[in-house]
C-alpha cells in the first residue's frame, strides 16, 4: 500500500503554511503540500514554482474525479484557506470521500449568514441577535424590517464574505437609503464573486459592546480546541463609516471567567452549524447581556497565524493540517508577548496620491512587518465597497505599554492621501 502523505489545499497555498510544513517535515514524516486548482485560476498555475498544481474544472464532479485519480492513494488530508475559498471547497468534498473534511452542506450554513442565523436561533436564540430577511428596498421591505428589528441596526447580504456592503441604519432615513444601495450594487457582486444563490439581504439588531474573536479546531466528533481569544477594534470606532477590522490585539484583558463563558457560546455556535474537522473562526461581541455571536467561518482567521505564533509560539498551519489529519492541535499557552495588527485604510475614496511613514514605522522598536497593498494612483475604496487595505502593520513587543506606545506613534506617522 502507498504511503498517504499528500495534504491537499484548495485554490491558496500561503507561504506560512509551506513554511510550517518544512518546520514539521525536519522532525516528523513528510508532508507533500499539492495545491487544487481551479480552471478559472489557471493563469495563476503558471506563477507557481514551489509546489506541485493539480488545475481542473471545480464546475465539473467528473473532472475532479479524473484530476484526483492518480493521488487517489496517496491523499493524506484535504484544507482550505480564505472565506472565499469555500465555496469551492464544498464542491470538492465529495470526491474525497475517505478523508476527514466538514459537511458539504455545513460549508454551506457557513458561508450564509441567514442560514447561520437561523440556526444559531434554533440552537440557542440568546446567542444571537433580532433578524429578518428581505429581498428589496421596496415599501413591503422597509414596514418589514421596522416591525421587525429596533434602531440601530445593521444590513449585510447573505452570501458575501467580510464587510462588504455591510451598513448602518439609525433612523429609517438609513435605511431606505443603504437598502437602495445593496439592492442595487448586490447582483453584480453575486455575479462577480460566482455566487450562485438568490440575493438576499439580512438586517440585524445592532450589538453594542467589545468585539473579540477567537480561532478553534473542531475534530471529526466535535470537540473543540480553543486558541487565545484576540480584542478587535472596528474601523467604526475611529469614525469610519465601515466595519473592517482597524486593529487586532492579544492577549486580551478579560477574566478568565469571562473567557470561559465567551468560548461556550463560540463551542456553542460550532456545533449549531454542524462543523467538524475543521479550523474556525468565530467573531463575538461582549455585551452588557453575555456573548453574543456576530458570525463565523470554517477556517483559519485572517494574520491568526502570524499572532498566535508571535504571542504564544502556536503553529496555527500546523494545527488546521492536524486536525484534518485526525490528530490534536499542539496550543502552548505560556504568553511571549504582545502582538497587534493594523490595516490602514484611506480616509476618503479615490486615488492614491500620496502615502508617508513607512520608512519611520519601520524604526519603531515593536515593528515585525509592513504589507504594503497600494501604489500611488492606485484607487482606494472602504472595505463595505469591496476595497482593500492600503498597508497592514504588525508589531510585537514583550511589554504591553511599550506595544501601546508604538501603536500610537504608528497612528501618528502614516500619512495616506487621496
Amino acid at each position: 500500500m502507498k504511503k498517504k502523505n499528500i495534504v491537499l489545499f484548495v485554490n491558496s497555498l500561503a507561504e506560512s503554511a509551506l513554511e510550517s510544513i518544512r518546520k514539521y517535515n525536519a522532525r516528523h514524516s513528510q508532508i507533500k503540500p499539492v495545491l487544487l486548482l481551479d480552471l478559472k485560476h489557471k493563469a495563476r498555475a503558471e506563477k507557481i514554482t514551489k509546489h506541485e498544481t493539480i488545475v481542473c474544472d471545480f464546475g465539473n464532479p467528473l473532472k475532479i474525479m479524473e484530476a484526483l485519480l492518480p493521488y487517489r492513494d496517496k491523499l493524506l488530508a484535504i484544507t482550505c484557506h480564505g472565506e472565499h475559498n469555500l465555496r469551492f471547497f464544498s464542491r470538492i468534498i465529495p470526491e474525497v470521500p475517505y478523508l476527514r473534511t466538514p459537511t458539504e452542506q455545513s460549508l454551506l450554513w457557513a458561508t450564509n449568514k441567514v442560514a447561520m442565523r437561523q440556526r444559531l436561533r434554533i440552537f440557542n436564540p440568546s446567542i444571537t441577535p433580532k433578524f429578518t430577511i428581505v429581498n428589496d428596498a421596496s415599501e413591503k421591505s422597509i414596514e418589514k424590517i421596522k416591525n421587525k428589528i429596533k434602531f440601530p441596526l445593521v444590513l449585510k447580504p447573505a452570501g458575501l464574505a467580510a464587510s462588504l456592503l455591510v451598513s448602518v441604519c439609525y433612523h429609517e432615513e438609513d435605511l431606505l437609503r443603504n437598502l437602495r444601495v445593496i439592492s442595487r450594487r448586490i447582483n453584480k457582486i453575486y455575479r462577480e464573486s460566482n455566487n450562485q444563490e438568490k440575493p438576499r439581504i439580512l438586517a440585524e439588531q445592532m450589538m453594542e459592546g467589545e468585539m473579540y474573536s477567537v480561532d478553534a479546531y473542531a475534530n471529526s466528533k466535535g470537540r473543540v480546541y480553543f486558541c487565545p481569544f484576540v480584542y478587535v477594534k472596528t474601523g467604526r470606532t475611529i469614525g469610519f463609516d465601515d466595519f473592517f477590522g482597524y486593529m487586532r490585539i492579544t492577549p486580551v484583558k478579560i477574566s478568565r471567567d469571562e473567557q470561559e463563558l465567551g468560548f461556550k457560546v463560540a463551542e456553542e455556535s460550532i456545533h449549531a452549524l454542524g462543523l467538524r474537522t475543521t479550523a474556525v473562526h468565530i467573531e463575538l461581541m461582549h455585551t452588557q447581556t453575555g456573548w453574543k455571536i456576530i458570525e463565523l467561518s470554517p477556517r483559519i482567521g485572517g494574520f491568526r497565524h502570524e499572532m498566535y505564533k508571535l504571542s504564544y509560539g502556536i503553529d496555527h498551519n500546523l494545527n488546521d493540517i492536524l486536525i484534518h489529519m485526525g490528530r490534536r492541535p499542539v496550543l502552548p499557552r505560556k504568553i511571549k508577548g504582545f502582538t497587534a495588527v493594523l490595516q490602514f485604510f484611506a480616509r476618503k475614496e479615490g486615488a492614491l496620491k500620496e502615502l508617508r511613514g513607512i520608512v519611520k514605522i519601520k524604526k519603531l522598536a515593536s515593528f515585525v512587518g509592513i504589507a504594503v497593498n497600494k501604489k500611488i494612483g492606485d484607487r482606494c475604496k472602504f472595505a463595505k465597497n469591496g476595497g482593500k487595505s492600503v498597508c497592514n502593520l504588525t508589531l510585537f513587543n514583550p511589554d504591553r505599554s511599550e506595544l501601546l506606545a508604538d501603536i500610537r506613534r504608528a497612528e501618528q506617522l502614516i500619512l495616506i492621501k487621496t
